[in-house]
Formats: C-alpha cells, sequence, structure tokens
C-alpha cells in the first residue's frame, strides 16, 4: 500500500523508495520518434540521478547523440497503486565507480566479457522533474468511494494523491 501522506508531503522521497523497488520501468529519448523501452534503474539519491547500463550501440545512445538529450523515465509499483513518470537530461558517462557500485549478476548476464566489455556504458538520468500518481490500495474503500461517487453528484472523495515537484539536487 503506497503511504499516501508521503505522496503529498515528501513525494521525492517516496519516488525513490518506489524506484528502488522496481526491477524495472520505461526510458525514452524525447523528441527522438522512438518508443520508450525498459531498463533497470539504479538509484544515486545523493546526486540526484538514475543510472543505467547499457550497449554503446544501442538506440538510445543514436537518440542522445554525443551532448544528450531530455529522456522521461515511467514507473510502476509492484503493488501498481504507484505511478510516477520522471523527465532530465539523459547523458553517456562511463563512470568506472557506478559500474562497480551498481554490477549484479543481471548486468553481467548481458556483457560478455563482464564489466571490461567493450559494448558496456552507462546512461545517466539527471533527474529535473517528476509526477507521481499513489493511491491507497485498500480494495474495500476503494469500492466504497465508488459506490458512495455513483450514488451522489459529487466525485469520489480521496481516491489518491497526483504530485508534480521539482528535485533538490
Amino acid at each position: 500500500m503506497t503511504d499516501l501522506k508521503k505522496a503529498r508531503k515528501n513525494p521525492e522521497q517516496l519516488f525513490w523508495d518506489e524506484v528502488d523497488d522496481v526491477n524495472a520501468g520505461m526510458l525514452g529519448v524525447e523528441g527522438s520518434g522512438q518508443h520508450m523501452q525498459p531498463m533497470s534503474p539504479y538509484c544515486d539519491r545523493e546526486g540526484g540521478a538514475i543510472w543505467f547500463f547499457t550497449e554503446k550501440d544501442s538506440d538510445l545512445i543514436d537518440a542522445i547523440g554525443t551532448t544528450g538529450g531530455s529522456a522521461m523515465f515511467t514507473i510502476v509499483s509492484k503493488s501498481r497503486h504507484f505511478h510516477a513518470c520522471a523527465r532530465g537530461a539523459l547523458i553517456e558517462n562511463l563512470d568506472r565507480g557506478k559500474v562497480e557500485e551498481y554490477w549484479n549478476p543481471v548486468a553481467a548476464a548481458w556483457y560478455k566479457d563482464g564489466k571490461d566489455d567493450p559494448n558496456l556504458t552507462l546512461l545517466q538520468l539527471k533527474l529535473e522533474d517528476a509526477s507521481l500518481w499513489a493511491s491507497s490500495g485498500n480494495p474495500i474503500a476503494f469500492a466504497w468511494r465508488i459506490v458512495k461517487g455513483n450514488l451522489s453528484d459529487a466525485a469520489p472523495e480521496d481516491m489518491g494523491v497526483r504530485n508534480h515537484f521539482r528535485f533538490a539536487a
């Protein structure tokens, strides 16, 4: 169940908590004409960024070119009661310290030569802002609000929270 109080009062912390808990989200470069694609996020809360392992010859690298581009990353929580879309500058940044920090058996499965694979690189999404949508996930409370909404002219109350915020760093 998503913490609605945190969604209202501290959306950035809730965002990081939820991204930490997902295996993948959808990443896409704005204006590239490409579809978003699934990518595994690695959170750098202090740096205000999300990192992704990818290949140097990937279409994402082609889309950002040498100067980077604006990108969006979306997630849906495992509970399906939290949705978010974050925007920021996406750049290629083969930071060897981040490779060491985030390397794991899942990433290793994609690269024949491991951390030293010549086609391995990282994408860094420097977060600027995000919107989130959160609901309590209590099915009985949800059903009751829908019934009340259908029996009156008023919209259902407290169906969840939508919040837009800018990242602190």
